[in-house]
């Protein structure tokens, strides 16, 4: 392939991932679509192009001993691995600033096989209801939810008798993160950290409807079904979650 040709190929898939995209995803994208290449090669084309992406900074475990009281067990144990989806799920609330009224909260469940956002909620207020509500929108096309391992953290919505109520209700197990450990949930904390640096800093949002709407872009348009993930092998959460649908199928 002509060394032109090829880095116009680079150029658009860099283009095609929202200027996402380091080399080693660019190199992983370009062969599965039939463009043999090398990640050196990459990067060189991308330095020749001015091509940088969002760099998203690994999230370091730094060793904290703390306890949680006794009866807020962590029954997950940083024991992220899982033989299908609707196993072990995990949940958090992270914050994003608007124009017209300032701080807005979005709570988030991850499934912790597919790595697939399976429900959120995005509001003005940090409440237990907020909480609940992602919960609720996680279980909308789950059969049968007993047994599931909810994994959060200390945080006053999580311990609430509302959402403690919600997931009684369900029959969710829930575990929870040692104090000031926040790699206990370390695959939450990682996508909120993407979700901020790929899309959330790079914009001002003018009201929470105007946010809303770019959140739902970016888990259902981009997150979900297109952005690739080493840990899954290089899928995406949705093939990911259909892969396991059609292994018990």
């Amino acid at each position: 392939m002509a060394y032109e040709e090829f880095g116009r190929k680079v150029k658009q898939a860099f283009e095609d991932s929202k200027r996402r995209y380091g080399a080693v995803k660019l190199c992983r994208v370009l062969n599965d679509t039939g463009t043999p290449c090398s990640i050196k090669r990459v990067q060189r084309h991308m330095a020749e192009q001015g091509l940088r992406s969002v760099v998203v900074k690994k999230y370091n475990h730094h060793a904290n001993h703390g306890s949680i009281p006794d009866d807020k067990v962590n029954i997950l144990k940083r024991d992220f691995g899982t033989e299908t989806i609707n196993q072990k799920w995990c949940t958090d609330i992270t914050y994003l600033h608007v124009q017209k009224e300032g701080w807005t909260y979005l709570a988030s469940v991850m499934d912790l096989c597919s790595r697939k956002i399976i429900g959120y909620a995005y509001g003005t207020s940090m409440t237990a209801e907020l909480a609940v509500k992602a919960v609720e929108n996680a279980c909308l096309n789950v059969r049968d939810t007993k047994g599931i391992i909810l994994h959060s953290d200390l945080g006053s919505q999580y311990t609430s008798k509302t959402f403690e109520d919600c997931l009684s209700r369900k029959e969710i197990l829930h575990s929870f993160s040692r104090k000031g450990n926040p790699y206990d949930n370390a695959c939450m904390e990682s996508f909120h950290s993407v979700l901020k640096k790929e899309e959330l800093y790079l914009h001002t949002y003018q009201d929470s409807k105007e946010a809303r709407r770019a959140i739902f872009e970016y888990i259902e348009g981009w997150y979900n079904r297109k952005r690739i993930h080493s840990s899954i092998g290089y899928l995406t959460p949705q093939q990911k979650e259909d892969e396991e649908l059609k292994k018990a199928a």
